[in-house]
C-alpha cells in the first residue's frame, strides 16, 4: 500500500514517515506540506537528522500538481493537518476514493455543536463527520477495517480510554463523575513556535481547564462523564495520567483485575496491575500502553502511560492502517510493525 502524509514535517508526521519507511507492506509515496511553509523543498532528515538514510525524502508543496499525484500514486492519506486543516482536505482525497487517517481532531466528535464550543469552528462537512469511524485500535477494529475515513484517536482520550473502558464495559462504574489528571512531553504542543513552549519558559503547568477538547472525546467513546484536566510537563515526549474512579458498591479487587484482563492479548497494552505504576520512562519511544492500578475500597486509581507521538498518534495511525489493510496476524493485525 502506497502512504501519502500531509503535514510530514510536525513530529507526528516524522514519527509516522518513520515507521512507513520501515514497514514491511507500506511504501512511502510523498511527505507533502503547505504551500506557505518553510519546510518545503528540504529533507524530512535535514529537519529530523535522527532519520537520516531512511527519509532523505522531499518534503513537496500541496498545490495543484500534488493533488494530481497523489491522486494516481496514494492508497491511504495520513492527515497530520490542523483540525481545521484536515475538515477542509479530507473531502478532496474522499473523493478520489482514498482512504484517509486523520491524525487531528477535525472528525472525532459525532456532535457538530462540540467544534464550535471546543474547537473555535463551525464543521463544514457534517456527512462525513457522520460516517468517520474513531480509531481507537483496540477497541474498534472493525469499523475501523470498513472505514473509508479514519479519525485517529487524540493522545490523551488513548490513554484514558484504554484505562476505563475495561472497567466501563464490565458494569464497575458508580455514577460519579470521573477525574482524569493527565500531563504530558511538549511535542504534544506540536513543532510551531511558541513562548509557552520555549526551553526557558517550559514548567508544569495546567491549561485548559473545564474546556479542553479532549474532554468531550473521552466522554463519548466512554459513555460516562469525566473532568479531564491536561498540564504540560518540562519533558520531551509522553504522557502519564493518574485517573481517580469511584468503584460501584461491593466491587471487589478481583472483579477489577478479571475486567482488566479484556486488554490482556492486545499487542501493545502492557498490564502492570498493582505490582508496578506506569512511568513516562517506560514508555518514552515506546508503542505501548502501561496500565497499573490499585483499589481501595470503593475508590480505584488507575495509571496509565503512553508516548503521545508513537501510541498517542503516529503508531496508532499505523495500528489503523494495518486493521484496514487487513495484513495477516503475523505481520502486525493491530501491532506498529
Amino acid at each position: 500500500m502506497n502512504v501519502t502524509i500531509i503535514g510530514a514535517s510536525g513530529y507526528s508526521g516524522a514519527e509516522l514517515a518513520s515507521l512507513i519507511a520501515k514497514h514491511p507492506n507500506f511504501s512511502l509515496a510523498g511527505c507533502f506540506v503547505s504551500e506557505q511553509s518553510l519546510d518545503k523543498g528540504k529533507l524530512l532528515s535535514d529537519l529530523y537528522p535522527e532519520h537520516a538514510s531512511l527519509l532523505d525524502t522531499l518534503l513537496l508543496p500541496l498545490n495543484e500538481q500534488a493533488f494530481i499525484d497523489i491522486e494516481a500514486n496514494a492508497d491511504f492519506v495520513c492527515l497530520c493537518t490542523d483540525h481545521k486543516v484536515s475538515v477542509e482536505l479530507a473531502p478532496k482525497f474522499l473523493a478520489m476514493g482514498k482512504k484517509v487517517f486523520d491524525l487531528s481532531g477535525g472528525f472525532r466528535l459525532k456532535n457538530p455543536q462540540d467544534y464550535d464550543s471546543f474547537y473555535g469552528f463551525t464543521h463544514q462537512s457534517l456527512t462525513w463527520l457522520a460516517q468517520a469511524e474513531y480509531g481507537l485500535a483496540e477497541w474498534n477494529a472493525k469499523g475501523i477495517s470498513q472505514a473509508q475515513l479514519v479519525a485517529v484517536a487524540g493522545c490523551y482520550p488513548t490513554a484514558a480510554l484504554n484505562g476505563l473502558k475495561p472497567l466501563k464495559q464490565a458494569d464497575l462504574l458508580a455514577d460519579d463523575t470521573i477525574i482524569v489528571n493527565a500531563v504530558s512531553g511538549v511535542t504534544g504542543a506540536g513543532r510551531k513556535a511558541n513562548i509557552g513552549t520555549q526551553f526557558c519558559e517550559v514548567s508544569l503547568a495546567p491549561y485548559g481547564l473545564f474546556n479542553h477538547r479532549h474532554t468531550p472525546e473521552i466522554s463519548q467513546y466512554l459513555g460516562h462523564s469525566v473532568l479531564f484536566t491536561p498540564h504540560l510537563g518540562n519533558f520531551a515526549r509522553g504522557i502519564l495520567e493518574t485517573i481517580y474512579v469511584k468503584l460501584k458498591p461491593g466491587v471487589s479487587e478481583h472483579q477489577v483485575n478479571e475486567a482488566f484482563q479484556v486488554l490482556a492479548d492486545e499487542p501493545l497494552i502492557r498490564l502492570k496491575g498493582n505490582k508496578q505504576m506506569p512511568s513516562i520512562k517506560g514508555v518514552a519511544k515506546q508503542p505501548y500502553v502501561d496500565i497499573g492500578w490499585q483499589v481501595q475500597g470503593e475508590q480505584l486509581i488507575v495509571v496509565v502511560a503512553i508516548d503521545n507521538l508513537l501510541k498517542g498518534a503516529a503508531g496508532q495511525a499505523l495500528q489503523c492502517m494495518n486493521i484496514a489493510a487487513l495484513l495477516p496476524a503475523e505481520l502486525g493485525l493491530k501491532g506498529v510493525s
